[in-house]
C-alpha cells in the first residue's frame, strides 16, 4: 500500500511519542566522578575557576546556544527542556503505534517462555492434560502448552482431559509462533529423575545412577552405587518397606523395576544384571564385550525372561553381548546391546 507524505510524518510522529523521552544536558560522568572525590578530598574549584571538560555534542550545547534557551545561564549549568509533543494523530497512525507495541510485547513473551523453558531440559515438569487430538496429547504447563508426542508416550498408558501428570521435558525449539516444548514418559532419564525426587542420597549424589536400560511400560533395570561405604545404594532406592520404589512404580503405572548394585568386576555385574535368576558361571571376553553366562536348567526361563526380555535388558545395562548356556554348553538365548535377541529357549511374549 502506498502510503502519502503525512501518513508516514504522522506514523514517525507516533513512534516518537510513544518513547515519551526528554532531551537532557548532562554533566560528563566522568568528571561528576572527578568532582567528588575532589570534594572528598577537600578540594574545590576556586572561585571563577572554569571547570575544563571535553565537548560532547550529545551532552554539551555551547554557552551562545544556551544563553537563547534560557536568560542568564551560566557555565556548568544544567538545562532541561521536554521534547514537543502532539496530541491529535491521525487514525492510520495511532493503529501502527499499536501494532508495533503489542508485537514488542508478543516477542519479549515468547522470549521470556523460551528461556524459562530451555532452562529446565532434562528436567520433570508437571502439567494437565489440555486436549487430544489422535495420538498427540497437549500438555497446559501454566505458562506454555506442552507436547507428548506418541513415540515418547507409554504404551497402554490413556491420558484423560484435565489429568495432571509429571513428564520430562526433552527439548525446546524456538520458532515464530512460540517456543516448541516437546515432552517424554518412555525416555530412561524420566525413571531416573523420579528416583532422583524420591531418594535424598540420589539427589545430594551420595548415591549415583550408574546405568539404565528401560522398556517403557513393562519393565526396567537400573544400576546405582554408593560414594560412601556405610550406604546401601540399593536399599536407600527401595526405601523403608518399599516405599520409595513403589512410589515411582505407581508414577510409571505398576512398570516393573529392578534394582541392582553396579559394579566394576564385570562378572559379578552381569550376573546381577540377570537377576531374580541364579548364575553359576560368567565367562568374560573383554576384547568382544561378550559374556558367557553358565545357568542351571531350573533358572534358564528366569535368566532369559519372557520374550527375553531379562537378557536383552541385561546386555543394554552392561553393555556386553551375553550369551545364556545351559549346563551342558547349549547357548539357548543370546542377547546384543542394541536389544537384537535370538535363540530356542526364547518364549513367545
Amino acid at each position: 500500500m502506498i502510503k502519502s507524505e503525512e501518513e508516514i510524518a504522522a506514523e514517525e510522529a507516533a513512534r516518537e511519542a510513544a518513547g515519551g523521552a526528554y532531551v537532557s544536558e548532562y554533566k560528563s560522568e566522568r568528571e561528576e566522578a572527578r568532582e567528588a572525590a575532589r570534594e572528598e578530598m577537600g578540594e574545590s574549584l576556586a572561585e571563577g575557576e572554569v571547570k575544563k571538560v571535553r565537548f560532547n555534542p550529545d551532552r554539551h550545547i555551547m554557552i551562545d546556544e544556551a544563553k537563547a534557551l534560557k536568560k542568564g545561564v551560566k557555565l556548568g549549568e544544567e538545562l532541561t527542556f521536554p521534547l514537543e509533543t502532539k496530541e491529535d494523530y491521525g487514525r492510520i497512525a495511532a493503529q501502527t503505534a499499536k501494532q508495533v507495541i503489542l508485537q514488542r510485547i508478543r516477542e519479549a513473551e515468547r522470549d521470556s517462555i523460551y528461556d524459562e523453558f530451555s532452562g529446565k531440559e532434562g528436567e520433570i515438569v508437571s502439567g494437565i492434560v489440555q486436549r487430544v487430538e489422535g495420538r498427540l496429547v497437549f500438555l497446559d504447563l501454566v505458562r506454555a502448552i506442552g507436547l507428548l508426542p506418541p513415540d515418547e508416550q507409554v504404551r497402554g498408558e490413556r491420558y484423560r482431559i484435565g489429568e495432571r501428570i509429571k513428564t520430562l521435558l526433552l527439548t525446546v525449539d524456538k520458532s515464530q509462533r512460540g517456543p516448541n516444548i516437546y515432552l517424554s514418559r518412555s525416555h530412561p532419564k524420566f525413571v531416573a529423575k523420579l528416583f532422583e525426587m524420591e531418594v535424598p542420597e540420589i539427589a545430594s549424589g551420595v548415591v549415583e545412577i550408574k546405568n539404565i536400560a528401560r522398556e517403557a511400560g513393562s519393565r526396567t533395570k537400573i544400576a546405582v552405587s554408593s560414594h560412601e561405604d556405610n550406604i546401601d545404594p540399593v536399599g536407600s532406592c527401595v526405601g523403608q518397606k518399599g516405599v520409595r520404589v513403589s512410589t515411582v512404580i505407581s508414577e510409571l503405572g505398576g512398570e516393573k523395576i529392578d534394582i541392582i548394585q553396579f559394579n566394576d568386576n564385570a562378572e559379578k555385574y552381569i550376573s546381577s544384571s540377570l537377576s531374580p535368576a541364579k548364575i553359576l558361571e560368567v565367562d568374560i571376553d573383554e576384547e568382544r564385550k561378550h559374556a558367557k553366562v553358565t545357568v542351571a536348567e531350573d533358572q534358564l526361563s528366569l535368566a532369559i525372561g519372557k520374550g527375553g526380555q531379562n537378557v536383552r535388558l541385561a546386555a543394554k545395562l552392561t553393555g556386553y553381548k551375553i550369551d545364556i548356556r545351559s549346563r551342558g554348553g547349549e547357548v539357548v538365548a543370546e542377547a546384543t546391546t542394541e536389544g537384537d535377541v535370538s535363540g530356542d529357549g526364547i518364549a513367545a511374549e
